[in-house]
């Protein structure tokens, strides 16, 4: 029986080293386990963190491309609004051409007839190039007063013609691509008053 109790206490001693064993290789797995968990974590978080680096390089290099890009479209700007008007004013520069040559004429003659018909040449040269450029005179005389149109600056008592028509003009009014830019400033009929 001594056999037996040394045999089992052998036995026992041995399943405890056994469990042992499988607890100490347990836990060496478990920590394994967290060890590679971690090691895991910690390498997502390395690729997350670099990820995140390449997205803010990316913010960085677009913001300074879009800074780039509003200086690009103000300088534009600039030069439009400088040098819009270029086209236009080299159309303009043959009729102060034409004007200076007039006066230069009328200071040297008394010929006030050729020089009324070379300042009309140049006015009608002028009036081309603004029409080119999409300006049209408003047509005021004998029509019916448009206040979108026309700024009254008097009225007039008048029996031939309908009350509020446009009988005379002081000034000529102009509409850019069927804009008002300047209203005619008019004379109106009205109706005389009985006396």
């Amino acid at each position: 029986m001594e056999e037996k109790e040394k045999h089992h206490g052998e036995t026992e001693a041995h399943g405890n080293e056994e469990a042992h064993e499988e607890h100490r290789q347990g836990e060496h797995k478990k920590k394994k386990k967290k060890d590679d968990a971690g090691e895991e974590l910690k390498k997502l978080l390395e690729e997350k963190e670099e990820r995140i680096k390449a997205l803010q390089d990316k913010m960085l290099y677009f913001q300074a491309e879009f800074e780039n890009f509003k200086k690009l479209k103000i300088k534009e700007k600039l030069e439009t609004l400088k040098f819009g008007n270029e086209a236009l004013i080299k159309e303009f520069i043959p009729v102060v051409d034409n004007l200076e040559m007039a006066l230069n004429h009328a200071s040297k003659t008394d010929d006030y007839k050729g020089v009324l018909e070379g300042v009309q040449l140049t006015l009608n040269e002028f009036l081309k190039v603004l029409e080119k450029s999409g300006v049209t005179r408003v047509d005021a005389v004998g029509k019916s007063f448009d206040p979108n149109l026309h700024e009254a600056v008097y009225q007039e008592e008048r029996d031939d013609v309908e009350p509020d028509t446009v009988i005379s003009e002081f000034q000529k009014g102009y509409l850019l691509n069927e804009r008002l830019i300047r209203p005619s400033r008019v004379i109106l009929s009205k109706k005389p008053e009985i006396q």
